[in-house]
């Protein structure tokens, strides 16, 4: 069980502080109301040698271990292919509330596994919520944004994605031993402004709603700890036996 302590931004401008219990998380893949908008992503991660495991019918679902959830200024990798992916983020409680987050990724061991690779990064967290009651009559008008060196990286609308109540919805009926409460969901995202993976050293994201003038923000550095060791003297990342990158 992990808890992390947040913000709940309430509907009539007040704060709150609560502790979010977890005992499970997962993150979804190609979680778009149109299974066509999801192409544009998978066609931008194969330009650097990722395939999304296609057979598998969307939305697809990653279980992801707890310690891999952080709401820390750095996260810290071991390769110079990383980058972010903004996301909304469910918690399922006592009541349901949205947040954002970053499913900060190892693009080059991406290209090995999937699933592997969402072990190897953080699931960056927003700490600040919204009680879904409050904001699901607008919520199909709030946008995710993303940066990295303070670059536009990512612009979507929450409304390509599937609902939160469509993401529990199927990921009730998909996975085995669900809790009844005290489990977050990162639910996919989409494709970069410029159509590529971009990398850099500082990532920042948001969601807001214009309608309701609430936004949520958060940013992290990105810290590759193997260039703490001196060249001639670093591990390769892949083994130089097998593949290398």
């Amino acid at each position: 069980m992990r808890q992390v302590d947040v913000t709940i931004d309430n509907l009539d401008g007040s704060t709150s502080s609560e502790s979010l219990h977890i005992e499970r998380m997962y993150n979804f893949g190609s979680a778009t109301r149109d299974p066509d908008a999801a192409v544009a992503h998978q066609e931008e991660v194969a330009k650097s040698g990722i395939y999304i495991a296609s057979d598998v019918p969307a939305p697809r679902i990653y279980p992801i271990g707890l310690h891999a959830l952080d709401t820390g200024s750095s996260v810290f990798v071991q390769s110079a292919q990383t980058s972010g992916e903004v996301e909304i983020v469910i918690h399922v409680g006592d009541k349901i509330h949205v947040g954002v987050g970053s499913d900060h990724t190892d693009r080059a061991l991406e290209t090995v596994s999937i699933p592997g690779s969402k072990q190897a990064c953080v699931n960056h967290l927003a700490p600040t919520f919204w009680a879904w009651d409050d904001i699901a009559d607008t919520w199909d008008d709030c946008i995710m944004r993303s940066w990295v060196d303070d670059r536009l990286y990512q612009e979507v609308g929450v409304s390509k994605f599937l609902s939160p109540p469509d993401i529990l919805s199927i990921l009730k009926e998909r996975v085995n031993n669900l809790p009844d409460k005290n489990y977050m969901v990162y639910c996919g995202t989409y494709v970069s402004v410029d159509k590529a993976l971009g990398y850099g050293n500082k990532w920042r994201y948001q969601l807001e709603t214009p309608k309701l003038k609430r936004q949520i923000d958060a940013q992290y550095d990105v810290v590759d700890i193997l260039n703490e060791v001196k060249s001639g003297f670093r591990v390769p990342f892949f083994n130089p036996q097998g593949r290398q990158v």
